[in-house]
């Protein structure tokens, strides 16, 4: 049994969750598909989980911003909270950011932050028939949109495991899929979300960057 995570964006509370979660099943691997940091202030605690547990993590497009002088063209608040991280995280974590693939294909699975036609920053918000035709492969997950969802498109299967960190389906609980070897399923699990919105007030963020979390909010306004 397989377990894929995503967007954790900083959120070391929710990604405690979720991992205690794992650790009470028979998962026995866990693929997270990016964007680790970004948005709340934790990102040394989230990358050193990682890497303690040998996680094996794609390149997200947060996690781009962050080890290279590329900025967010969409969202000033992305670029803002990844300036704030920048000055917190540690020369390891960096390391170890810029040591991550962009791709990853196993036995069953293709995994990618954001989409096949562009790996970091593609948005499948809507994947129209075909899309998957000519890429090898039948079982397929990424992350990026924040959220879950699973499609069938013949004998291929698409899975978006929505968002550990900052889900943005109007549903605040933390989000992953666990993987059989045949099915996908989306697990929804309770974390301490006043823990988080009170972390990232002691690092001086504004209420506007974390409120968004007790209602699983979409995106940011600018």
């Amino acid at each position: 049994m397989i377990a894929i995570i995503s967007d954790i964006h900083g959120n070391y509370e929710a990604l405690k969750a979720v991992l205690q979660h794992i650790d009470k099943t028979n998962i026995n691997e866990i693929y997270c598909l990016g964007d680790i940091v970004g948005y709340y202030p934790q990102v040394n605690e989230c990358c050193d989980e990682l890497i303690r547990r040998n996680i094996k993590c794609i390149l997200g497009n947060h996690d781009w911003y962050m080890i290279s002088d590329t900025k967010c063209i969409r969202s000033k608040s992305a670029n803002d909270c990844i300036e704030i991280q920048k000055k917190i995280i540690t020369d390891n974590n960096l390391s170890w950011l810029r040591s991550l693939p962009i791709y990853i294909k196993t036995e069953c699975l293709s995994l990618v932050h954001a989409g096949w036609s562009n790996p970091i920053d593609e948005y499948l918000f809507e994947i129209k028939s075909g899309y998957f035709d000519d890429i090898d492969g039948n079982y397929f997950c990424s992350g990026h949109t924040h959220i879950p969802q699973i499609l069938k498109f013949g004998e291929k299967i698409y899975c978006n495991p929505g968002s550990v960190g900052q889900p943005r389906d109007f549903d605040p609980r933390a989000s992953f899929a666990i993987f059989d070897g045949k099915k996908f399923e989306i697990i929804r699990v309770n974390y301490n979300i006043d823990a988080i919105c009170q972390v990232s007030k002691d690092y001086g963020y504004d209420e506007y960057y974390y409120n968004r979390l007790t209602k699983g909010l979409r995106n940011f306004k600018e």
